[in-house]
């Protein structure tokens, strides 16, 4: 049967290691939903494809497509290169494009960046309802932020690049070099996932008894919660990925950050201690699939 509210929107979160697709009514109501392996486009993109149609002749034509991506992707629509994958350093998947699995189904639609799909997630149904603005940001496997203004994520010329910053690295404390092949102890070369299990040899969260280690890495992620504050000045900071559920590390980022900031910035939201201020989650590991069914109604409504 298809959708009282006019169609049926086919929803990816295309995550590094696994594409979650879902076909949902316009209000959400999730109807079907696959777990496929990112592998390679040319192994990945023929089961997706065939995970949409076999909904499509369950449940209706699909409407629109809203797509939430790992990255470098290009997400401007204005640009030739729409959707396209850029200096992504994962193997086989630099210049694939989301044209060549969704043009032959006919239909509109919107590709941003799997973190932006999370923050709409979230300012919809989690953690981030509320507020006007904020930033979400996943520290897992790399280190993304997504910006949104009034449900629209904010770019430039391209997504934002968050992860990348350097913060104040102490190579006294931290000799360890860092594991970006493009920057080396940037963020995310610093504090993802990859850079803890090659530094100590296990993830944060099996650290979470050892102080200095949880500080050390907490105080890499209050720069950019601190860098976050200044450039944008969000209503709320929501941090979600596998290394920032390490039991107290959220705690360390607070205090972390309000020393950063000094008390520089004053505002009623900036609450004292930072708890109501910087967050979890709400949503957990279904922000993204929630956000890219929002970009999905985007796409739509163009």
């Amino acid at each position: 049967m298809q959708s009282q509210q006019g169609g049926l929107i086919g929803a990816i979160e295309a995550g590094g290691t696994k594409f979650i697709c879902a076909l949902a009514q316009v209000d959400g109501t999730i109807l079907a939903r696959a777990r496929i392996d990112t592998r390679t486009p040319t192994e990945c993109f023929p089961e997706v494809t065939a995970f949409f149609r076999a909904a499509e002749v369950d449940h209706g034509p699909i409407a629109a497509f809203g797509v939430a991506s790992f990255g470098p992707i290009d997400i401007d629509p204005a640009s030739p290169a729409y959707g396209t994958f850029t200096t992504t350093p994962k193997p086989g998947w630099q210049g694939a494009r989301f044209h060549d699995l969704l043009d032959p189904f006919d239909t509109p639609f919107v590709v941003d960046t799997d973190v932006n799909g999370a923050a709409l997630g979230e300012w919809l149904q989690g953690a981030g309802q509320g507020a006007r603005s904020l930033a979400y940001t996943t520290i897992g496997t790399g280190v993304g932020t997504g910006v949104l203004r009034d449900g629209r994520s904010l770019m430039g010329f391209s997504h934002y690049e968050m992860g990348h910053i350097h913060p104040a690295h102490d190579r006294a404390r931290d000799p360890f070099d860092g594991v970006c092949p493009y920057h080396g102890n940037c963020l995310e070369g610093l504090a993802a996932g990859p850079a803890i299990l090659k530094r100590w040899g296990t993830s944060l969260d099996h650290l979470a008894d050892d102080t200095d280690k949880l500080d050390l890495i907490g105080g890499y992620i209050a720069d950019l919660a601190a860098n976050l504050v200044l450039m944008h000045m969000p209503d709320r900071l929501i941090f979600g990925g596998g290394v920032s559920k390490a039991p107290g590390l959220i705690d360390v980022v607070r205090r972390r950050t309000a020393a950063r900031l000094n008390g520089y910035v004053s505002h009623p939201l900036l609450d004292a201690g930072l708890e109501n201020y910087i967050v979890t989650p709400g949503l957990g590991d279904d922000a993204g699939i929630v956000g890219a069914i929002e970009l999905g109604r985007q796409a739509l409504s163009r």
